[in-house]
């Protein structure tokens, strides 16, 4: 990754992590009964795999040696947030609990005050709760919402931390502009072998059950769990923090479209409402 890259180009690129984001639902459900800590640990590998790839064609595979704390923010962002989300599904409602963890670009944005040269405006803010807002009217016209309850307190609580711990871990890649994107291989790596140590110790081994099962897992780790974290750490470092926290918020929205539009999941009032909030958030971020 050039230094000289315009923030422009490297916010270009950041979006397609967004686009690929996008995709996880649609193959997460081809992948069938795989739990998911075996799931993690397979994509991490796969996407690692690919990072090595460019290291070899790149700078070569000594851009995995690199100081211990890039290690230590590199592998608690990807692991870190992978973990206290399956946590937080296992100890609280999936609806309640997928909101609060989508709280992430939101505190991207209000995060990014606190870097050098940061200039949050207010524009910022008032599109990232645009987005937020239409996450929250997108989910809960899904339905399954049960209310807030004191009982799954602990759930919504890893639900908050893996958000936080994502958004940090974003924001943090700008002191670390000099590790190269091609050393996100060795997070990811690290990230497959904890994912396999939490697999063995608490859930039951289901391999995907056919060749196309296989593919949705192979697909998995070469996009969404794979190019687009590479993607993300370039935009990351090198582009528009803000605008690119607002823009996350499309995620949810294109998966959902692409589930409609694969016949998945049908088209709604709801998906609808939340297009406009998301898009209208972005726009208003994008005003200067």
């Amino acid at each position: 990754m050039s230094s000289g890259m315009s923030s422009v180009t490297a916010t270009r690129i950041g979006f397609l992590a967004i686009l690929l984001w996008a995709t996880l639902a649609f193959f997460t459900a081809a992948t069938g009964k795989v739990p998911p800590f075996l799931l993690t640990a397979l994509t991490f590998g796969i996407g690692g795999a690919v990072g090595l790839g460019a290291a070899l064609a790149g700078p070569g595979l000594g851009v995995l040696r690199q100081r211990p704390l890039a290690y230590l923010h590199g592998v608690g962002g990807l692991f870190g947030y992978h973990f206290l989300y399956f946590t937080a599904l296992k100890l609280a409602p999936a609806a309640e609990a997928g909101l609060i963890a989508y709280l992430w670009p939101l505190l991207i944005v209000l995060l990014s005050a606190f870097l050098p040269g940061g200039g949050l405006r207010r524009v910022h803010v008032i599109g990232a709760f645009m987005g937020f807002a239409g996450t929250v009217v997108l989910l809960a016209g899904k339905g399954g919402f049960s209310g807030i309850e004191m009982r799954f307190l602990p759930g919504y609580l890893a639900a908050f931390a893996c958000a936080f711990i994502w958004s940090s871990y974003s924001v943090a890649s700008r002191h670390f502009a000099d590790v190269p994107t091609q050393a996100v291989a060795g997070f990811c790596l690290a990230t497959a072998v904890l994912a396999a140590l939490c697999h063995i110790a608490w859930e039951d081994t289901v391999w995907p059950a056919s060749a196309g099962e296989w593919t949705a897992v192979a697909l998995l780790g070469i996009g969404p769990v794979g190019l687009a974290f590479y993607t993300w750490d370039i935009g990351m470092k090198r582009g528009d923090v803000r605008l690119l926290g607002v823009a996350s918020y499309a995620a949810p929205v294109l998966s959902t479209l692409l589930l409609v539009a694969t016949g998945f999941s049908a088209p709604s009032l709801s998906l609808a409402v939340a297009c406009a909030l998301i898009v209208g958030g972005a726009f208003v971020a994008t005003r200067r």
